[in-house]
C-alpha cells in the first residue's frame, strides 16, 4: 500500500496497527511502511514470527473444521483483523455451504477491506465495533440479522485477548460473550504467553507498547486457561498451537514452546 502520503483519515502514521502488521506477517498486501517497520522489529526479537503466524492461522482453519463438524453454522470472530486467504468465511462455507459468519473489528483498513470482500457474499458481514464494548456487537445489525442465538453459535477470540489489558479484564469481556451464547455455545480462543519465553514476551510487549496502537500482555497457561471458565475445553486442551489437532500433513515442531501462542476450543456449559 501507499506511505504516509496515502494513508486514510484517521490512522496515525505514526503508529503500527496490530491488524495491519498481522496481515504483513501473513505476506499481505494492506498495510504500510510503519507497519512493516515494527514488523521487523518483531524478527528482529523472534526470527520465526512468520511462522507463529502462520501456525496461528492453521490453528484458525482447524478450529473452524471442528466446529463445523461439531454442528456450528453460525460464528462470530473478535478482532478478525484484515481478510486473507483462509478466512472464516471461506473454511467455513467451504465445509457448509450457507454457514454464517460476523466479523468484529475497529481497524479502519481491517473494516473497508472486509466490507468489500463481504459485499456479495449474504452470509457473512463485518462489525465496526470495539470487542471491549460487547453490548455495540451483541446489539449491532449485522448480527442480529445473521446470527441466531437459538442456534449453535462459536465466538472466536483468535490472538486478540492479549491485547486486552488486566485493567480492562479479559475474562469479563468472555463473559459477556459466554453468557450470549446458548447451551450449546462454543469458544475458540489462541493467546500470547509467557510461560516458557518469558524474555521474548516481555520484548515483544515493549516493542508494541512503543510502536503500535495496542501493547500486548502475554499470560501464563493458567491465566489462559482461567479464560476458559465456562467451557468444557476439548482435547488436547490448552496447548502450544502447532499442538491442537494437527493435519495429518503438518509439521509438528520439536520443541513447541518456540511457538509461544496457546490454544484451545471450548463447548459451553449448560
Amino acid at each position: 500500500m501507499p506511505g504516509s502520503e496515502g494513508i486514510p483519515q484517521g490512522i496515525d502514521p505514526d503508529k503500527a496497527s496490530v491488524a495491519r502488521m498481522y496481515d504483513a506477517m501473513l505476506g499481505g498486501q494492506h498495510n504500510y511502511a510503519i507497519d512493516r517497520e515494527a514488523l521487523a522489529a518483531f524478527t528482529a526479537i523472534d526470527p520465526q514470527v512468520r511462522t507463529l503466524a502462520r501456525a496461528n492461522r492453521d490453528f484458525l482453519g482447524r478450529a473452524v473444521r471442528f466446529l463445523v463438524g461439531a454442528g456450528v453454522r453460525q460464528f462470530i470472530d473478535l478482532g478478525s483483523g484484515i481478510p486473507t486467504q483462509g478466512n472464516v468465511h471461506e473454511v467455513a462455507q467451504a465445509a457448509s455451504p450457507g454457514a454464517r459468519v460476523v466479523y468484529v473489528d475497529s481497524d479502519p483498513v481491517a473494516v473497508a477491506h472486509s466490507a468489500s470482500l463481504l459485499a456479495d457474499n449474504p452470509d457473512a458481514d463485518i462489525v465496526d465495533a470495539d470487542i471491549r464494548r460487547p453490548a455495540d456487537v451483541l446489539s449491532s445489525p449485522q448480527l442480529r440479522k445473521l446470527i441466531d442465538f437459538e442456534q449453535p453459535v462459536a465466538v472466536l477470540m483468535i490472538t486478540i485477548l492479549h491485547f486486552i489489558g488486566a485493567d480492562e479484564d479479559p475474562a469479563r469481556l468472555v463473559g459477556a460473550f459466554r453468557d450470549a451464547l446458548p447451551g450449546n455455545g462454543w469458544l475458540a480462543l489462541s493467546h500470547a504467553t509467557n510461560q516458557d519465553r518469558p524474555d521474548t514476551a516481555a520484548a515483544v510487549g515493549q516493542l508494541y507498547r512503543s510502536r503500535a496502537t495496542s501493547p500486548v500482555t502475554a499470560r501464563s497457561h493458567d491465566e489462559i486457561l482461567g479464560l476458559f471458565d465456562g467451557f468444557e475445553l476439548v482435547d488436547p486442551g490448552l496447548t502450544y498451537v502447532p499442538l491442537w489437532r494437527p493435519d495429518a500433513d503438518d509439521a509438528v515442531p520439536e520443541n513447541p514452546s518456540e511457538y509461544w501462542v496457546y490454544a484451545g476450543v471450548g463447548r459451553k456449559i449448560p
